[in-house]
């Protein structure tokens, strides 16, 4: 069903085009409703176009952002299986209609309508992990106004926050290059939303999270050993070192700056041996500490044992933190947060609707700074000769060209007509498709991450502000 690699025949690469061949997965558990998780005015817009007819109408509504936050070059999209898990639980059941009807929300013809409300419809987008730069429609959301609209509040919440932490996240692995990274913040946000962050972290290359809420839900690896508090807890440094060795044998990892950084490696050693897994610096000076660390550990006969790093790292910390013998980081607080940039400030527009007549009509916003292009739009993305990104093109035009518009390396005077399409089918006639959803929606779309952030453009992935790295056209059919 992916179509992301059809077309033209060019070469992308083959985790591009075909996810994770695997059974369906089980559903992560999810509270019974989530119907109510929305703003007022989608249920009174749908009372009104209830009572006026327009209700049935056949609708297009597209999810974009008109502008990437200060400083970054180009986006990450994750949430996109959390979406699709969320529409088997927008019900409206006999609590949420009872609590509508006394707060006087909406009228009897609307809570009937609600009774029986299930998203029939088709979403299509950008697979999650994708990049994604200002105006690309990452996604398309399409059925009748009445199920169409009342998924707007739900669909923005969940991608404008887990598509801000796995943007700053592919920052942060990309600074690390090939050391490992691990999400540690669950302390620092909403606890639903650790959940949710742990997991877009991984979406974009963290190696695993601290959360073990996330680790049960999507399969994430799970990480952590012990705080300082371990070591205060006990007498002395050393009876808390060799309390955690005989728990969890030399192989763990010890927090070595409680007290004294030389004496606490000197006692971690003597505690676990040259064998010891990993020491923890969570303070100081990160680079020389690291330094001195690994001299001293080289000495000690511990070459093997890691250092791991903490203490409120953000990318441009780890990008310092190049040079340092590191050899794994952990992130809380700036990953959780968005590292700046805690929303992508994507909304959800009506770009396309059937007149009276039946016929697919484009309308669009004219707003001064708030405008958006109107009629259904098919995107793909122009490579070069080296795979690398040159352009994000939208393709827009009469509305039943554009849904069966496919590349063919004739367009735009692309003289090797390497197009890459960069929409896939979500959701078919309410129908979920089970690829994106749950542990292997996560898997599915880290690869999907590693595969889209290599195609770049050189220079995409620095730290120091400039435009977005790829240009977005728009192609009319």
């Amino acid at each position: 069903m992916n179509d992301a690699n059809r077309g033209n025949g060019a070469s992308a690469p083959e985790s591009l085009a075909s996810p994770l061949s695997l059974p369906a997965a089980p559903l992560p558990t999810l509270r019974p409703s989530l119907a109510l998780l929305t703003d007022r005015y989608e249920l009174t817009m749908l009372q009104a176009a209830l009572a006026d007819g327009t209700a049935h109408r056949h609708c297009v509504f597209e999810v974009f952002t008109r502008r990437l936050p200060a400083g970054r070059r180009y986006g990450v999209l994750a949430g996109t299986g959390r979406v699709l898990e969320a529409l088997p639980a927008f019900r409206f059941g006999e609590t949420e209609l009872a609590y509508l009807e006394r707060a006087g929300v909406v009228d009897d013809r609307t809570l009937d309508f609600l009774r029986g409300y299930r998203f029939t419809g088709t979403i299509t987008g950008y697979p999650e992990g994708e990049t994604f730069f200002p105006r690309s429609p990452v996604l398309q959301v399409e059925g009748t106004f009445a199920e169409a609209v009342l998924l707007e509040t739900l669909v923005l919440a969940i991608l404008n926050h887990d598509s801000a932490i796995a943007s700053a996240a592919s920052r942060m692995t990309s600074a690390a290059v090939d050391r490992p990274v691990l999400e540690m913040g669950s302390r620092r946000t909403h606890e639903q939303a650790g959940v949710a962050a742990a997991r877009a972290a991984v979406v974009a290359g963290f190696a695993g999270t601290s959360n073990l809420e996330a680790g049960f839900r999507y399969g994430l690896d799970t990480i952590g050993t012990a705080a300082h508090s371990f070591t205060l807890l006990h007498d002395d440094e050393v009876a808390a070192f060799a309390s955690q060795v005989e728990a969890f044998g030399p192989g763990t990892t010890l927090l070595v700056d409680t007290y004294d950084v030389p004496r606490g490696v000197d006692r971690a050693i003597e505690a676990a041996g040259t064998g010891l897994g990993a020491v923890r610096l969570d303070s100081g000076d990160l680079g020389a500490l690291a330094v001195e660390v690994r001299e001293q550990l080289d000495a000690l006969g511990a070459r093997d044992t890691k250092i791991v790093v903490t203490s409120d790292l953000d990318e441009h910390a780890i990008a310092g933190l190049a040079a340092a013998p590191v050899d794994v980081y952990g992130v809380g607080t700036s990953l959780v947060t968005g590292s700046g940039a805690p929303t992508c400030g994507m909304v959800y527009k009506l770009v396309a609707r059937t007149d009276g007549a039946g016929r697919m009509q484009p309308v669009e916003k004219a707003s001064a700074s708030k405008s958006s292009r109107g009629g259904r739009k098919a995107a793909a993305r122009r490579l070069d000769g080296d795979g690398r990104a040159v352009e994000e093109v939208l393709v827009t035009g009469p509305d039943e060209e554009v849904v069966t518009w496919e590349p063919d390396g004739s367009e735009g005077g692309d003289e090797d007509g390497r197009l890459r399409r960069l929409h896939v089918p979500l959701v078919t006639d309410g129908a979920v498709d089970s690829r994106w959803v749950g542990a292997y929606g996560v898997a599915n779309a880290a690869t999907q991450h590693r595969t889209s952030r290599a195609e770049l453009p050189r220079g995409a992935r620095r730290l120091s502000h400039g435009d977005a790295a790829v240009p977005t056209v728009t192609w009319q059919l």
